[in-house]
């Protein structure tokens, strides 16, 4: 394992990225790999709660969204890191893998991206997805208290955290694996929350639908709860389980 990096403009960032090193061209980047994220998975959601019969059903949204990241994570991790989730750069500030003063530019980024996937949502979906589907904001399924959705997205977010930072910082991970094992842990935490909580795994995910569709009432949740677990990963990742070596038969 790599030592730990620090938080000057040098900094290594996921999948070999320089965080810090022409930020705004990062920034863009983080825009347009959010906008292409929350399109895929959006638009194949709002296309499933409006037609009849139902085009798509809950494997295609999953897999909009899977194959989306993988393919992201593949095209642009080398330029920003393509954390396209702002409980991913949080989680890396607070480890020290990423520079506090390129958050503001990369929250941003991801927040303005997932705004415009959500209005080309409504552009191609028209009035009905916004009235029937709500551009697909995540909401807490009925009978689903506040505080077991918060669980929920804290706890889905904690593990697709945990698998970025383990293979996109660590140097033992082969670096072809990071793309699939990314996407794939995305697609596995929607299958686990979407009956519960419809499964945002990403503040920005869940902050374009809602405000584009105007559907506000659960937004707190869905940008504190996958912060929460990001962070939370990150820690846990970097103090518990990056020093850790498997034994080896030198060792008896």
């Amino acid at each position: 394992m790599s030592a730990p990096t620090g938080v000057g403009s040098h900094a290594t960032g996921l999948y070999g990225s320089r965080a810090g090193e022409n930020l705004l061209r990062s920034g863009a980047a983080e825009l347009l790999g959010t906008f292409v994220l929350v399109l895929a998975g959006g638009a194949v959601a709002v296309g499933a709660g409006t037609t009849d019969p139902p085009v798509y059903d809950l494997l295609a949204i999953v897999l909009a969204f899977g194959l989306a990241l993988t393919a992201l994570v593949a095209a642009l991790g080398h330029v920003s890191g393509c954390h396209l989730n702002p409980a991913v750069t949080l989680g890396l500030a607070v480890t020290r893998k990423f520079p506090w003063r390129a958050v503001p530019v990369y929250v941003v980024a991801q927040l303005v991206g997932a705004v415009l996937a959500s209005l080309a949502t409504w552009a191609v979906h028209t009035g009905r997805g916004r009235e029937v589907a709500n551009l697909s904001t995540t909401l807490p399924a009925p009978g689903v208290s506040d505080g077991r959705a918060f669980f929920v997205e804290a706890l889905i977010t904690f593990v697709l955290v945990l698998v970025v930072i383990s293979v996109a910082t660590d140097d033992r991970v082969p670096a072809a694996a990071a793309p699939l094992a990314v996407g794939a842990a995305l697609a596995v935490c929607i299958f686990i929350a979407a009956p519960v909580t419809g499964g945002a795994v990403n503040p920005a995910r869940a902050f374009g639908p809602a405000v584009v569709s105007g559907n506000l009432d659960a937004l707190w949740l869905y940008l504190l709860a996958p912060v929460v677990g990001g962070v939370l990963a990150a820690v846990v990742y970097d103090r518990l389980l990056a020093p850790a070596q498997a034994p080896t038969p030198e060792d008896d």
